[in-house]
């Protein structure tokens, strides 16, 4: 299954079919209808954002002088997208070209591009549990085992018919354990269970889409039941129905896990105040943009694609939005999305579009008081948490603050885990 964003990264849920089965053109136009939001529901999406928007202007300011910049590319990384029809997949022959050639190029675009610390611009790969092939998975893993990014858990489902909680529970553990296998996830002070971050394939985390794309209700408390450390999945695309009010914000659910959608509400993570609800949910920008040259306003999501490719001056509406842990306003943390499988937005990920917009980055850093710290979905939420315990300094120092990457044998052989201390 594969999301189709739009001009701004709005997205219609899309299901998946088998390699090459071919779909009518009523039934395309029938799906497409389904998910297509009407004049009612964007009235109560700008209804949502715009108290929210008005609030966060007035009350929160990025500071005066210099800043960190802690910036995270969540990648809705779809090897099999067919944009034409997203419930259609590509051939393996193709996904294997399309996986190939991002992993030889990717990095001759970002290794000439580096933060205050020496580390190339980063993507955390989301990949489709419902897509899991263990080629792909491997060849994805040798690539961020070389330095340009992590792998974490997507996930399309409920999308023709609501899936199950037990049905939702299998794939992720399936998926989560087959990560593990290659080392790809993390562990809590390096022990326990596997720990993962999660993108909710077409926006709907928690069934809040309306029951569409979704199904389960209890989708937070299964996510943190497996291991799932924090939702990158918000903002959604423009026009969404699973859009929250509370936006621009680091927050703990504060409503029942079990209950459906709960990020609605939260409580912004602060200094002084560890995290004890996870999944934490990391929002991206979502802002008014008033001066894009296009129309009277416009809505930024923090989408790179096509037409709307990163640019400069994006990048200042992005730090307007001044996400940051309560306490703790000069580091700042901004949180894109993409899908850079889509063949519609390469030149916005991997074109002269991006290399555009990083050169300006960080040749300018400098000048605009900015320390750039480029990092993964996993690095974002050490250093969050490093924050709320009131650490201090440079936020570069705490990327493996609490989850690592390695797991610690002896943490397990204290626990008593025999087979554990043997997998690892």
């Amino acid at each position: 299954m594969s999301e189709n964003p739009n001009n701004n990264g709005s997205s219609g849920g899309h299901g998946a079919k088998g390699v090459g089965q071919p779909s009518s053109s009523a039934a395309t136009a029938a799906h497409l209808r389904r998910f297509k939001p009407s004049f009612g529901a964007k009235i109560s999406y700008v209804a949502r954002i715009v108290p929210s928007y008005s609030w966060k202007t007035i009350t929160r300011r990025v500071p005066s002088g210099p800043v960190h910049l802690i910036v995270v590319l969540a990648d809705h990384f779809e090897p099999a997208i067919m944009p034409q029809d997203g419930r259609e997949r590509a051939p393996y022959a193709e996904q294997e070209r399309r996986l190939e050639r991002w992993c030889m190029e990717y990095p001759l675009l970002a290794n000439e591009f580096r933060d205050s610390e020496g580390r190339p611009f980063q993507h955390t790969y989301f990949y489709p549990a419902e897509q899991y092939d263990k080629g792909l998975v491997d060849r994805l893993a040798d690539h961020c085992r070389e330095g340009w990014g992590e792998t974490e858990i997507h996930l399309h489902h409920g999308v023709h018919a609501p899936d199950t909680a037990e049905k939702t529970c299998e794939t992720l553990i399936a998926f989560r354990d087959a990560l593990e296998a290659r080392g790809c996830l993390s562990y809590l002070d390096g022990s326990g269970l596997a720990r993962y971050a999660f993108v909710h394939g077409n926006f709907a985390l928690a069934n809040s889409a309306g029951g569409r794309a979704c199904g389960v209700d209890s989708e937070m408390q299964i996510l943190a039941d497996t291991g799932c450390y924090a939702d990158l999945t918000l903002p959604t695309g423009l026009f969404h129905w699973a859009q929250t009010a509370k936006i621009n914000s680091l927050y703990e659910c504060s409503l029942p896990l079990d209950k459906r959608a709960p990020q609605r509400k939260g409580r912004d993570l602060r200094v002084g105040r560890e995290p004890r609800m996870f999944p934490l949910i990391v929002q991206g920008p979502l802002q008014l943009d008033f001066a894009s040259g296009k129309r009277f306003v416009r809505i930024e999501n923090g989408a790179l694609v096509a037409a709307n490719a990163p640019s400069m001056r994006r990048w200042g509406l992005w730090k307007q939005a001044a996400i940051s842990v309560k306490g703790r306003p000069d580091w700042l943390f901004v949180k894109l999305h993409c899908h850079s499988m889509d063949p519609r937005h390469e030149d916005a990920v991997l074109g002269e579009g991006m290399k555009s917009f990083l050169r300006g980055l960080v040749s300018g850093a400098r000048q605009r008081g900015e320390t750039l710290h480029f990092v993964t979905a996993r690095e974002m939420v050490n250093i969050a948490q490093a924050a709320c315990a009131g650490r201090e300094g440079n936020p570069g120092d705490y990327r493996d603050y609490r989850l690592k990457r390695v797991r610690d044998c002896r943490a397990w052989v204290g626990n008593g885990n025999s087979e554990a201390v043997l997998k690892g």
